[in-house]
């Protein structure tokens, strides 16, 4: 039986963290044929290899191609926390003015990874299995590091010869392959891909490993986290690769691209407790005195600590992290198994908290009871009524259980005290969209249009698309139609989709301006997908 290309992703996006991924889990060049690509002597400069700007690219081309295969979990609120939490963190590291963006892999195996331009990713996986989010933070702070210490760029000077073409490549193969072939066909294409593909993996030193998990650690202890959140972690994969130790295809990837050993764990845990002594020793004040760190962990920049700067308390910060935790696991997941799962856990084993509560709630409204979801959050929301994340599911509850005018009275009171917000918004469009007279659709259309500057998430502008189709306003539909499909992955149907736009007749001048403006934004990468004949998933043979 052939296992459908949208089930299919997971096991790819396995197989192709693997390939991708090396070492201490950064993304791995990627070289197409040597026909196609022949990069000039650049020199010694790693940064004349690949520049910024060409990294962010890389990484956004990646994004998307992630995106056209169903990888990523496009949720507002886990976006909005992954996003929280990662700058929280750059804002203490070593370069704050860096550019990154980080994203949740829909992925259930324990694994993480940097990717050129900033672009940091977390399995799904990995959220799912950390205890605490000193734990989580400490992942993503080893990530930073390996971005913030050039250790890409060091990768590229060591293979200068290969062209870095990355993920645009070979996720476009994958694509590809996902949409026309069967069985283990992607996988195949992954595993043989010597005809099309030359991949040269880089292997990361032992230097940088450490180099990265010190800058972590400085990093945590800046931001306000526990410095012991890495430490902790190294010993939670420790003990999984123990109990994994009689079958090792069990073992997660993440100890696999980031071996874990004593002494990497005595190492981590010493220069915490150097931080957590130095914190102790400091009189007063929220700034760590550099010279009470510098014997204890790797000589980078001196950032003060940002601490004060975020209002949430830690305990309302560690509520988010457990809610957030337990929403990808049903996100993730089959809702209706892990409703049971949430039931078991209850009746069972007592584990009995707001946050598996809250995951129970969702899990039940995801599988169509979204009456018994309300009776859930009922008692959550009586203790925490402020809670905007227990609010948007009780609206969410209500709506599915057909009490649409309760819903889209609470969306209407978040949004007043929360304009402005993604999950709020977007929750509160679509919920006006459907079902809703064209007025209503109206007004979803501008609850959305002021987020779409510079947006990257496809829902955005399908839902601004489909409430604008409704409200009359086909051109303006048009157009977000073609955004939705170009940040899906599909940039040939989005320059195909404005081409067939800018032919009606009833375009006024801004409109064809929008339009013209848009295509001529989108011709370039066009072109050079079709002059190296990569593949995406709307042009799979790569050669039209």
């Amino acid at each position: 039986m052939t296992m459908p290309a949208h089930r299919r992703a997971p096991r790819l996006l396995s197989a192709l963290t693997r390939a991708l991924l090396c070492g201490t889990g950064l993304l791995a060049p990627v070289a197409m044929a040597q026909d196609n690509v022949r990069l000039p002597d650049l020199g010694s400069s790693a940064n004349a290899l690949i520049s910024k700007q060409e990294a962010q690219a890389y990484g956004a081309s990646m994004l998307r191609q992630m995106r056209a295969l169903d990888m990523v979990v496009d949720d507002p609120l886990v976006d909005d926390y992954i996003n929280d939490l990662g700058f929280r963190l750059v804002a203490a590291s070593a370069k704050p003015d860096e550019h990154f963006s980080f994203f949740v892999v829909k992925d259930p195996e324990i694994n993480a990874f940097a990717a050129p331009g900033g672009y940091v990713a977390v399995n799904a996986g990995l959220v799912a299995i950390t205890r605490n989010e000193s734990e989580l933070a400490g992942v993503i702070a080893h990530e930073i590091g390996h971005i913030t210490q050039n250790h890409l760029e060091r990768a590229f000077e060591a293979s200068r010869k290969d062209a870095p073409l990355m993920a645009l490549v070979l996720l476009g193969a994958l694509a590809a392959g996902a949409a026309n072939n069967t069985g283990d066909a992607p996988m195949a294409v992954l595993a043989g891909g010597q005809g099309l593909i030359a991949q040269r993996s880089i292997n990361f030193t032992r230097k940088d490993e450490i180099e990265a998990d010190r800058t972590g650690i400085q990093t945590l202890a800046n931001a306000g986290f526990d410095p012991r959140g890495m430490a902790g972690f190294f010993s939670h994969m420790q003990d999984v690769l123990s109990a994994n130790a009689g079958g090792m295809g069990n073992t997660p990837s993440m100890l696999q691209d980031h071996p874990v050993t004593s002494a990497r764990i005595s190492d981590a845990k010493s220069r915490a407790g150097g931080l957590i002594a130095a914190q102790k020793l400091r009189p007063g004040g929220s700034t760590l005195v550099k010279s009470q760190w510098e014997s204890t962990t790797a000589p980078i920049p001196f950032v003060h600590d940002v601490t004060t700067l975020f209002s949430p308390s830690a305990q309302q910060r560690g509520e988010t992290y457990a809610l957030m935790r337990e929403r990808l696991r049903v996100l993730t997941g089959d809702a209706s198994k892990e409703a049971l799962r949430y039931r078991s856990s209850f009746d069972k084993h007592g584990f009995d908290t707001l946050a598996t509560r809250y995951g129970y709630a969702l899990a039940l409204t995801r599988s169509g009871d979204g009456t018994q979801a309300i009776a859930q959050l009922q008692p959550l929301i009586e203790k925490q009524p402020d809670n905007l994340i227990l609010q948007l599911a009780m609206a969410d509850a209500r709506l599915q259980a057909g009490q649409r005018a309760a819903a889209l009275a609470i969306y209407e009171k978040l949004n007043l005290h929360s304009p402005r917000n993604r999950a709020v918004a977007l929750a509160y469009a679509q919920a006006l969209t459907t079902g809703g007279a064209p007025a209503q659709a109206a007004t979803a259309a501008e609850l959305l249009r002021p987020l779409l500057s510079n947006a990257v998430e496809p829902q955005l502008y399908t839902a601004y698309a489909r409430a604008s189709e409704k409200a009359g306003d086909t051109e303006r539909a048009g157009e977000a139609f073609a955004d939705a499909s170009y940040y899906s992955g599909r940039p040939f149907d989005a320059m195909e989709q404005l081409k067939r736009l800018l032919k009606r007749d009833d375009l006024d001048y801004y409109a064809r301006v929008r339009i013209q403006a848009r295509i001529a934004e989108l011709t370039p990468l066009v072109l050079e997908l079709h002059k190296r004949k990569i593949q995406t998933q709307d042009r799979p043979d790569g050669d039209r």
